[in-house]
Parts: C-alpha cells; structure tokens; sequence
C-alpha cells in the first residue's frame, strides 16, 4: 500500500514570516502522524527560509514514524545529516532566490559527487534518495551512484492542463517507476501532488510512498491539519 509522508516545511514558511515561535513543525508533525502519516518530510536549505537546524534536531527526537530530510549535496548539508542521522535524505537541486524546487536533480551530470555523497550518508547508516525526473537516463544514473530510492518529480503531471498533457506525463511517471523498481530501487513521487491528482499517482504499482506538503497544509487552513492529512490518505488508499 502506498504510504503518505507530510512535509511540513510550510508550516515553518508561517512561522518565519513573523519571525516568531508560532505556528512550530514540531507541532505539525506530531498532528500528522496521529492523523496517519507513514513519515514526516522537511528540506533544510542553504539560506534556512523555513526549516531551522533547531527544527531538524527537535523532530529527530520526536518524530515516531520516518524522518526524511530534503537537502542540497553540499559539505554543509552533509555534515548536517551525518550529525542529526535521519532515516533518509533525499538530495535535491537548490537554486538560491527560487520560489520551490524547480526540477530534478541532475544525477546524470553529477553522478561523481552525488555518488561521494551517497557513500557517506550510507556509511552512516542513512539511506539515500534521488529526487530526479522521470527520464530513463537519470534512473539509470541514480542506480551507478548507488542511491536506495528515487522520488519521481511530478511537477509536470500536477502542471498538466490538457487531456494529452495528463496522459503522457502520467505515462512516463508510471514507466519511470517501473524502470527503477527493476533496478532494484525503492520508488517514491512528489512535487505539486493535490487532492484532485493523487489518485492516479497511488495507483502505480510501484510506487510505494508519495510526499506531499503545500496542499496539505492550504487545505488545513480551512480544516486543520489532522482532517487536511486524513483525507489525503483516503484518496491514496
């Protein structure tokens, strides 16, 4: 059965928007997984716009469930996850001034240094994940560097606008994960994923854990975060 993950890193977008205490993802997460999420999602970033070091060491104290922390491949970040020691990174691209992730990461041009990196997170008993396009090249990319999982970007499926749109992007999605789950990697999806959406993403086979954060958290500003979580996991179930 796929499972959901939450990111709460808009959680922690509010908060920082006062500069106060509140509303706290340390919180959020906690509503999260009592409302049924399988893992809690947050991506420490380079210029630390939501998510604080002092978030990402309370949560791996509290979170029951699978921490999964987004971040760049950079010696700080690195140095980071092997200190804190999450069940999972997921390296992703991260362009300073960006709004969101704005596409997958590059595995396929950087596999020297991804592959580096995966080494030490493995080392330190972390697994790793490729947050990449579905595009053959990049699977094929994420197994030579050694990686445990991807996540399939699905920004251009959650884009789609026109019927052919939606088929093809969720055609290649589908044939994405196949791909990877042949090569022996664990499949994971996310990026723009919605209430509307979700449903056919959860029904690839393959694909065992979908990440999703931004929807989730609008809808709990209209019917808190427990509701906003428990029915996504309706629709994925």
């Amino acid at each position: 059965m796929t499972k959901l993950c939450v990111n709460v890193d808009h959680i922690a977008t509010i908060r920082q928007a006062r500069g106060g205490d509140e509303p706290d993802p340390v919180f959020a997460a906690a509503i999260a997984e009592t409302a049924g999420a399988r893992g809690i999602v947050i991506h420490i970033r380079g210029d630390r716009r939501h998510i604080q070091d002092r978030d990402l060491e309370i949560l791996r104290r509290t979170i029951k469930t699978h921490m999964n922390v987004e971040m760049s491949a950079t010696e700080e970040m690195i140095s980071i996850a092997e200190r804190i020691g999450p069940d999972q990174v997921t390296l992703v691209p991260e362009r300073p001034g960006e709004v969101t992730t704005e596409g997958g990461l590059d595995a396929a041009g950087m596999a020297g240094e991804l592959k580096a990196a995966t080494a030490r997170f493995q080392k330190a008993g972390i697994n790793v994940s490729l947050f990449i396009d579905p595009d053959p090249k990049q699977i094929e990319a994420a197994k030579e560097i050694g990686a445990d999982m991807i996540e399939i970007n699905t920004d251009a499926y959650s884009l789609a606008r026109t019927e052919e749109d939606y088929l093809r992007t969720l055609a290649a999605i589908a044939d994405a994960a196949e791909n990877a789950a042949g090569l022996g990697m664990r499949v994971a999806a996310g990026h723009g994923l919605n209430y509307r959406n979700v449903s056919e993403i959860a029904a690839i086979e393959e694909i065992e854990e979908l990440n999703i954060g931004h929807n989730i958290i609008a809808r709990a500003a209209f019917v808190g975060l427990e509701m906003a979580v428990s029915d996504m996991i309706a629709l994925i179930d």
